[in-house]
């Protein structure tokens, strides 16, 4: 019986992943742009907010959550957001770069939307109702071994959250919480995924290039990836892997397992300085036109009509 379950699992993985290959202009390669709401907020505005509040009460939603923690966390990521980290070998990556771009554009917003999570145990958003399940509320606060993020309670709450609400196809088989999902497929997020989350919670034009299976066709990708960081914000999708492995060639698993929001792209000769976003820092990377290539999946922009920005 149980290896009979397998194969039907195995089986309906694989026409998943069929379906979704072939409706790529369907789920992945979609460039279409949500009505988004043109009301942003100031850093000034966040942080005149935040250090308003000089102590929380417990929450009774959320058990394992020191009020304490979870407010120093929040004044935290809005005084300094690129601290903000996904934890060490979980699948928050992606939830990571989305809450960075979130406190670039509208850290009141993240601040309020975070508050009401954490005093009513349920949240909207932009497109999003959060109604997080009784064992998210039970686990966030108790994650371990998670680097920084031991100690970061409101990102735990967030990323959890966010797990918990969006999902994707390669969250089919796990969709509900069980301590250690983290490091799952429960967590996991595909490229449409995040485009979806996005276009739901932030307050942006939203315009996605490539596919988990795909290269983006933009031609040139340096002057591709330059020309949107003149008008927005850029993330990219990429395999992770072959970044971090000494041997370039000998790779046999080809495919984006991580989320990056680039802040500078150079070029002198024939060598491309790569400046971005990653894990509570920057990251300086030095690659060649060719590996760039290899490397990218997906090239999100995140834009704004100038009246939209002021």
């Amino acid at each position: 019986m149980k290896v009979r379950r397998t194969v039907v699992k195995r089986i309906l993985f694989l026409l998943v992943i069929c379906f979704c290959i072939s409706s790529k202009t369907i789920a992945f390669i979609n460039d279409t742009v949500l009505p988004v709401a043109t009301v942003s907020s100031t850093r000034q505005q966040a942080i005149a907010f935040i250090d308003s509040i000089k102590q929380l009460d417990s929450s009774a939603y959320w058990p394992n959550i020191k009020p304490s923690l979870f407010l120093q966390n929040l004044k935290t990521s809005i005084y300094q957001p690129i601290s903000i980290y996904p934890g060490n070998g979980t699948n928050f990556c992606g939830y990571g770069a989305l809450t960075y771009l979130f406190l670039q554009d509208d850290p009141l917003g993240y601040a309020k939307l975070l508050l009401q999570l954490y005093k009513e145990g349920e949240a909207r958003f932009g497109n999003a109702s959060f109604t997080p399940s009784a064992a998210i509320k039970k686990e966030a606060g108790r994650l371990k071994y998670k680097g920084v993020l031991d100690i970061r309670p409101a990102e735990q709450m967030w990323y959890l959250c966010l797990a918990d609400h969006y999902k994707g196809y390669l969250n089919i088989f796990n969709l509900r919480y069980n301590p250690g999902d983290e490091d799952r497929f429960w967590a996991s997020v595909n490229y449409a995924k995040f485009n979806r989350m996005a276009r739901g919670l932030l307050r942006y034009k939203v315009k996605a290039k490539g596919a988990d299976w795909l290269h983006p066709n933009v031609g040139n990708m340096y002057e591709y990836i330059s020309g949107q960081l003149t008008t927005g914000r850029v993330v990219l999708f990429i395999n992770n892997r072959i970044v971090h492995k000494k041997n370039h060639v000998k790779i046999k698993l080809a495919l984006p397992t991580h989320f990056i929001v680039v802040e500078k792209i150079s070029k002198q000769d024939d060598l491309i300085t790569l400046v971005y976003w990653d894990y509570g820092g920057k990251t300086l990377l030095q690659l060649s036109p060719s590996f760039l290539r290899r490397i990218i999946f997906g090239i999100t922009h995140f834009s704004k009509n100038e009246s939209d920005a002021n």
